[in-house]
């Protein structure tokens, strides 16, 4: 597999390198460039399959590479290399582009590469990147990516009824479609929407939005029953904290 390093720092190049070649044997040609314009001449001539992207540059940002490249030629996964803050990593996990924190580490590297290449060819990432730049330009963040097996999927947040824990996967309830199944763990859920407070974990294996209860059931130790009849099971240690919210909500 070919790979492409866009950073204008040589030892920030250097050190993405040696942790790939350490940590990911699928990989066997390393390409590195300086800037994005140099870049992108290589992603055209050498085809990679994924590019690490570094957002903060000289000249042009990561984030412009759709200025200079169709969006029907961007057939390779984009992994961006930044140390952003915590706002504008928010706008990363809800457009599910993948990232990795300055400084790096091996096991962040390799986790974001093992994903990177379980996706090839599946997500529309040009369109992932236009919400991105949408949602990095916007105080409210109003959608959520939903990468799964047949493509991928923007939702209003506002329609989400449920996520539904299932082993490294999600399975996720909108008013508008059917079940969803996701290819992200609950706890990428659960962190790229702790800032909303309509979202709430009433259980390990799930994250619910209080807009859509419909029933609280006693029995059976206590369960919810959402607008589309999920039942949600409830935690013994949170019964008391969730019924102080319910009796809240107006």
């Amino acid at each position: 597999m070919k790979i492409l390093i866009i950073d204008d720092e040589p030892k920030a190049r250097k050190l993405l390198s040696i942790l790939l070649q350490e940590n990911c044997s699928e990989i066997d040609t390393i390409l590195e460039a300086e800037d994005l314009l140099s870049g992108i001449e290589i992603i055209k001539k050498e085809k990679p399959s994924i590019v690490y992207l570094d957002i903060e540059m000289p000249e042009h940002s990561g984030l412009e590479i759709l200025d200079f490249i169709d969006n029907k030629d961007v057939n390779f996964e984009i992994i961006f290399t930044t140390a952003y803050n915590e706002y504008a990593l928010k706008a990363f996990q809800l457009s599910a582009i993948d990232y990795i924190l300055k400084p790096l580490q091996a096991e962040t590297v390799k986790a974001a590469t093992d994903k990177a290449i379980n996706q090839l060819g599946k997500l529309n990432v040009a369109f992932q990147l236009e919400e991105l730049k949408k949602s990095l330009k916007s105080a409210n963040f109003d959608k959520i990516g939903l990468p799964f097996s047949d493509g991928f999927k923007f939702v209003s947040i506002q329609y989400i009824i449920a996520f539904e824990a299932d082993g490294m996967y999600t399975k996720v309830s909108t008013t508008n479609d059917k079940e969803i199944l996701v290819c992200k763990p609950l706890r990428h859920f659960v962190e790229a929407l702790n800032h909303i407070p309509n979202f709430y974990k009433p259980h390990r294996s799930y994250l619910i939005n209080l807009r859509f209860i419909k029933e609280y059931i006693k029995k059976d130790g206590g369960y919810i029953v959402m607008d589309n009849n999920l039942n949600v099971s409830l935690s013994v240690d949170k019964k008391e904290e969730f019924l102080n919210i319910i009796q809240n909500i107006g």
